[in-house]
């Protein structure tokens, strides 16, 4: 079983590690409702109660399918979902954090999820267009009114962070960090420890680049987010991150554990304050994951791996440019 961990201040205890929703509604491969609920299950089962989805997973069909996994079993997990989008038809139109559209999505979020509190809200993204204090503002008044718990933020900026935090406290950030990805250890990650805000990194296999399986963006089907939309995967960057791959994998075997295990024990290894949430759809990887929180790396291959990853950087920027202009808002 999976020990816990607090995410902020404010009391949210979290299993050290969650389980990423995403994928089993959109982004990789094509969806499979009956394995995807049996891998909530066995999540479950398994200690691993922190589930992570948004309304426009999907959209709104991975919320759904998260209702239906979930009943007779709410009151084990914590789940973890976000607004931030306007969404028209099947697919994103831009921004929209406005009050009332928060208001009127947490609604519609709650019914999707057949529960009547969401533990922790995340704003997807940073609107531009709204004062992150009317945002932390309008969570109060959510969490005030029993609606919402606990109070995220992702991919913002440490600005914004303490804006927000000052007018509601934040109890999670969430962004991309990984061995791959190490963006955020400058300086989002010492304010939020001085501040006392959780870290949830996503995408900590790398888009499953670091667990040594990946294809290269070109051979990937065009309905996998890979093929487009993650230049790491692409061309030249694939074959110099293929250094990074092959040299975890050597971690690997010198523990008798998997490349993956490996890039989630070093996020676990990072900082208490750290819950990573590896997403996966069928219960065998779901396994090997949570298998990672027994996994122990030694300082010397803490070292090893700080000075690869020093001596090849990553090549490739982690979104393309537009999604990247969303991205630290």
């Amino acid at each position: 079983m999976l020990q816990t961990r607090k995410l902020g201040k404010e009391g949210l205890e979290v299993s050290e590690i969650g389980l990423g929703c995403m994928g089993m509604s959109q982004s990789y491969g094509t969806p499979d409702d009956q394995e995807s609920i049996a891998t909530i299950h066995r999540a479950i089962e398994l200690g691993c109660t922190f589930l992570d989805t948004a309304e426009v997973y999907g959209p709104f069909t991975n919320e759904e399918l998260l209702g239906r996994a979930l009943k007779g079993r709410r009151d084990q997990v914590k789940i973890a979902t976000k607004f931030g989008w306007a969404i028209q038809g099947n697919s994103r139109s831009g921004l929209n954090s406005r009050p009332d559209h928060i208001k009127q999505v947490v609604d519609a979020s709650l019914q999707r999820l057949q529960t009547d509190h969401i533990d922790l809200l995340y704003q997807h993204r940073v609107d531009p267009e709204v004062p992150i204090e009317e945002v932390a503002g309008t969570l109060k008044e959510l969490i005030q009114a029993g609606k919402v718990c606990y109070f995220g933020l992702s991919e913002a900026r440490v600005d914004t962070i303490k804006l927000a935090h000052a007018i509601q406290p934040i109890s999670a950030l969430q962004s991309e960090y990984s061995l791959w990805e190490r963006g955020v250890e400058p300086t989002l990650l010492p304010a939020l420890r001085e501040l006392g805000i959780g870290f949830v990194p996503y995408s900590p296999l790398g888009r499953g680049f670091l667990t040594g399986t990946a294809k290269r963006a070109e051979e990937q089907p065009t309905h996998d987010w890979r093929a487009k939309s993650d230049p790491r995967f692409q061309g030249s960057n694939f074959d110099n991150n293929m250094k990074l791959a092959e040299f975890v994998r050597q971690i690997a075997q010198g523990h008798n554990a998997t490349p993956g295990q490996v890039a989630i024990a070093w996020l676990l290894h990072q900082g208490e304050d750290i819950v990573p949430i590896p997403g996966t759809k069928r219960p065998k990887y779901l396994e090997e994951n949570l298998a990672a929180a027994s996994l122990h790396l030694s300082s010397e291959d803490l070292r090893k791996i700080e000075d690869f990853i020093n001596s090849h950087p990553v090549s490739g920027l982690r979104y393309t440019a537009s999604d990247l202009a969303r991205v630290n808002g």
